[in-house]
């Protein structure tokens, strides 16, 4: 049966010891990331970033991530374009497998995530994150069900706080947080909004030109490779006939008194030993090695060999 977003969300607040109150939350990356670092241990957390407000800066956690799901071999895609766009469903239908692959592979250590991501989540790391002030109390709740994490009900004593903080929080937030939402909802549409995109297209059209760059390099270096390697076995090929036919030119210049002969012999064998070596060169001009396509341009200029 899969577990609801409120159950999701406390779950995570519970496990993390964070503050989250939507799932949407999530597209960050950075709670996906410090989950799967609960259950090895081994996520370079100081590579993660809470305190991201954009979906470039989203992309760096889930490198992460990803490098997480290849060095223990895990058979998932993430869907990163969507994720990063911060959308319900898409970030409901990950958390429901992540916290599934939790429950399959969580070892039942002890686990600080303060500890691990080296401090409390950033107010600014989540949206609404001024509204999550109810939360602790929703992570007593659920702390029960957490498998084996002694160590983070340990750290919750500021739970007894909660029920007056909330009543200095409001009047905080009538006065003061107020005026600062629309400020921080209006800059995203404005003037750095549109150079965050223009960025980000550039940075897309820069790392297309780098991927193309390297490709080209690649396929230079094979060719070189290639035809190099070519032209040392004819080397090799050629220097062995030559040895041969300078052999053959001392044995006759010995029995020169024989040479009206065997001239005639001696010439259907010369003739029988460059058709040889004219077919050997052409099995190595025309051979190929594993993994290597000939290009398929035709090229005007003449080849010579």
């Amino acid at each position: 049966m899969a577990e609801s977003r409120q159950e999701l969300v406390n779950w995570v607040n519970d496990l993390l010891l964070t503050n989250i109150t939507k799932v949407e939350q999530c597209g960050t990356g950075a709670v996906f990331c410090q989950i799967f670092d609960s259950i090895y241990l081994d996520v370079p957390m100081q590579k993660v970033r809470f305190d991201v407000n954009n979906e470039y800066q989203y992309l760096n956690n889930f490198k992460v991530l990803q490098s997480v799901f290849t060095k223990y071999h895990i058979d998932r895609s993430i869907p990163v374009e969507r994720l990063v766009k911060c959308r319900f469903q898409d970030n409901l239908e990950f958390l429901q497998w992540t916290r599934r692959y939790w429950e399959a592979n969580f070892p039942g250590h002890e686990y600080d995530p303060l500890s691990r991501r080296k401090g409390p989540v950033p107010i600014s790391a989540v949206n609404g994150g001024g509204a999550g002030s109810s939360r602790p109390a929703s992570r007593n709740v659920s702390a029960g069900s957490a498998h084996g994490r002694t160590s983070a009900n340990t750290t919750r004593p500021v739970a007894p706080r909660v029920a007056s903080a909330p009543k200095p929080r409001a009047s905080l937030n009538g006065a003061a947080a107020g005026p600062r939402r629309p400020a921080a909802a209006g800059a995203g549409p404005g003037a750095g909004g549109a150079a965050l995109t223009a960025a980000k297209e550039r940075v897309g059209e820069l790392e297309k030109e780098n991927s193309e760059l390297v490709s080209a390099i690649d396929l230079v270096e094979s060719e070189r490779d290639f035809y190099f390697q070519k032209l040392r076995d004819i080397e090799v090929l050629i220097q062995t006939a030559a040895d041969q036919l300078g052999d053959a030119n001392g044995e006759l210049a010995d029995g020169v008194e024989n040479l009206d002969v065997n001239k005639e012999k001696e010439d259907a064998n010369t003739n029988s030993t460059h058709a040889q070596l004219v077919r050997e060169i052409q099995t190595i001009l025309y051979s190929t090695t594993e993994g290597f396509e000939i290009p398929t341009q035709e090229y005007e200029t003449e080849e010579t060999f």
